[in-house]
């Protein structure tokens, strides 16, 4: 890959590194002991998906900067993804969500490696989930030192990984503490600002430049062009949370509604709703046993309110914005087409 930007061929590059570097850890694991086959399968599958852009954004902020294409960046452009995939895994724990991906979650997979009654089990799989998800992280960071960069823009970049790290936990923090709370859309954005929008694309940006030196003024026009960027992605997710088909997401559409989380969509719904809707909401949010009636229920009470409408307004002006920040960065010709690419495919998607 040089000056062509070919996502799907990008994928392949970073797959093919994901599947080695956790294949060799798994055999690591057995060597322990036969019965960790079952973690040791759920690391590779909770990394196993998704189209890299976290990987790419690294990899762009790198390339923007005026450096070329090489094994050592892709291999610490994939632990951004070994990032995300600790991510999902305690996110879906926290929500417990059955699904990612249309697969059971590592702690709904992982209650058939453990023995007992159907409750013990359940317990015993969280625990497991735990550590697989604290263990991708560690991974992560074992990625991206062992790259086979120098060691001095590692330390150039290590800054921005422990804000990753920090600002991650802060944003799945400040989901639950605001889970079941009153609607708010400015609380909404700001959780998905630091538990999605900085780690997806501002801070994988930053990691690249800084690995490559870039000059501080580069390094500040990227980061206006992350941040909201990684908001519309966020936007488009909880969109796709309520209003896309599970057979594309690979989740369960009512999680958001019976988690009663605190996305910006139903925030704006329920600040355009009068009592009336705002009663058929309450009735709604939280509960466990909605079905799919409840569903065409929610769905209609969000259209009629045009919450939807006003999420696509933000997801445009955002991504108008993002994209207007490229111009008079002086960005190589190939860098201002794949950022520009990126931006259409992580806000222009079914799933």
């Amino acid at each position: 890959m040089s000056e062509t930007w070919d996502p799907a061929g990008f994928k392949d590059r970073v797959d093919a590194e994901l599947d080695g570097f956790l294949s060799e850890e798994a055999g690591e694991l057995l060597a322990v002991d036969a019965s960790l086959k079952p973690v040791a399968e759920q690391l590779r599958q909770a990394a196993a998906h998704g189209k890299r852009l976290r990987a790419a954004f690294c990899y762009w902020g790198w390339r923007a900067a005026g450096q070329p294409d090489g094994e050592a960046l892709l291999r610490a452009a994939a632990s951004m993804e070994l990032v995300h995939a600790a991510a999902t895994v305690h996110d879906d724990l926290i929500d417990d969500s059955p699904l990612r991906h249309s697969l059971p979650t590592p702690h709904v997979a992982l209650r058939e490696a453990v023995p007992g009654r159907p409750g013990t089990r359940a317990a015993a799989a969280r625990c497991l989930a735990i550590l697989v998800g604290d263990h991708l992280m560690s991974l992560a960071g074992r990625l991206f030192v062992t790259s086979g960069l120098p060691a001095a823009y590692l330390a150039r970049a290590r800054p921005v990984w422990d804000a990753l790290a920090r600002e991650l936990i802060a944003g799945e923090c400040l989901e639950i503490l605001h889970t079941g709370a009153g609607p708010d859309p400015g609380v909404s954005l700001k959780v998905a600002r630091f538990k999605t929008a900085k780690y997806t694309v501002e801070q994988p940006l930053l990691i690249g430049a800084r690995l490559a030196g870039a000059a501080p003024a580069l390094r500040a026009g990227l980061s206006a062009y992350g941040l909201p960027l990684g908001e519309a992605f966020q936007l488009r997710d909880d969109l796709l949370g309520l209003f896309g088909e599970t057979g594309r997401t690979g989740k369960a559409a009512l999680d958001d509604i019976r988690a009663h989380r605190p996305t910006t969509l139903l925030a704006l719904a329920w600040q355009t709703a009068g009592p009336a809707e705002r009663d058929r909401l309450t009735a709604l949010l939280g509960r466990r046993d909605l079905d799919e009636e409840h569903l065409h229920e929610v769905r209609e009470l969000l259209l009629s309110l045009k919450a939807p409408e006003q999420v696509e307004d933000l997801i445009a002006s955002r991504v108008g914005e993002a994209v207007g920040r490229l111009d008079g960065l002086g960005l190589p010709g190939h860098a201002r087409r794949a950022l520009a690419e990126l931006a259409r495919l992580a806000t222009d998607r079914h799933r």
